[in-house]
């Protein structure tokens, strides 16, 4: 298959960036959720996309991974800026449209880059995601500190998930690489969901990759940092106006944000809707053919080429 990575400038950060296949194919620009590298996009779900004739292109945000690590009080930002820097790496790889595949937060920016730029985005595809203007972390941070959730607030994550932050919040914080890494192994099997096989050795070897890859493992807090610097930041409202194909994919065990994907669906106009059975808030080898499939006959919709 054919890859490269490069180092991509965009205003003044640089972005990790890997590309897969020809340039000349339809462009496939995956977006990871917050906190996320960009390898969290799996090899062999890439290599199904570039098999059915799509280039495709993973990246690491900013404060995560190989991409641009800053001191957030010299250099606050919010998420506008990480919806920015999408649109930048499009201007930087000369995409002028894209089928834009976002997962989790990554789905809440495709979304809004949808409604904001919508002669970028030739299809858009959500996968474990909260509809754009609903408030998500708002709900997470109302879960987790045991606030009421207000009427009309978004379904609230399942109890595993609150129960695990809860005793990461009594107990000890974890100290050093070897205990980060044994909470992230203990959150990625949270994720996964209770159906579907979790290989624990391959989860270990994966974050240890992760964190060694780093250019400062500690700076993807600096995500929440920008939530917090404007947690209203989402356009609501703003999904009955998006006019790009849309699919919206959730698992049957999605822990995270359960029914969320249906709530997208609901809101923007001729939305597809595909549960994946088994799947939790992750991309697990079992349900790669299916969501490739789905995807790459949802892309088909409109022909997009490479560098313009």
């Amino acid at each position: 298959m054919q890859r490269a990575e490069r180092m991509v400038s965009v205003g003044e950060i640089a972005l990790w960036t890997e590309e897969f296949g020809d340039p000349a194919d339809p462009s496939v620009l995956l977006v990871m959720g917050s906190m996320s590298q960009g390898l969290l996009w799996p090899e062999e779900f890439i290599g199904l996309l570039v098999a059915g004739g799509r280039r495709v292109i993973r990246y690491d945000h900013r404060d995560v991974g190989r991409s641009t690590s800053w001191d957030f009080a010299a250099h606050p930002y919010t998420w506008h800026a990480v919806k920015d820097d999408v649109v930048g790496l499009l201007d930087a790889l000369g995409i002028e449209r894209a089928h834009v595949v976002g997962h989790s937060a990554g789905g809440l920016l495709a979304q809004w880059i949808a409604v904001e730029h919508p002669e970028r985005v030739a299809t858009l595809t959500a996968i474990a995601s909260s509809p754009l203007g609903g408030g998500e972390g708002q709900v997470l941070l109302r879960a987790l500190t045991g606030e009421p959730q207000p009427a009309g607030s978004l379904p609230g994550p399942a109890p595993a998930f609150v129960e695990l932050f809860a005793k990461a919040a009594v107990g000890p914080p974890p100290e050093g690489r070897a205990g980060l890494i044994d909470f992230q192994v203990e959150m990625a099997r949270m994720l996964h969901g209770t159906v579907l096989p979790f290989d624990e050795d391959a989860q270990r070897r994966f974050e240890e990759l992760l964190w060694d890859r780093a250019a400062d493992p500690a700076a993807l807090g600096n995500h929440r940092l920008a939530w917090a610097a404007d947690p209203e930041f989402e356009p609501a409202g703003a999904l009955g106006g998006v006019r790009a194909p849309t699919l919206v994919v959730e698992g049957t065990e999605e822990p995270v944000k359960p029914g969320h994907g249906r709530l997208i669906a609901e809101a923007i106009p001729g939305a597809g809707f595909l549960a994946v059975e088994g799947m939790g808030h992750t991309l697990p080898p079992e349900v790669h053919e299916e969501l490739a499939g789905a995807i790459l006959r949802h892309t088909s919709q409109d022909t997009v080429g490479g560098p313009n």
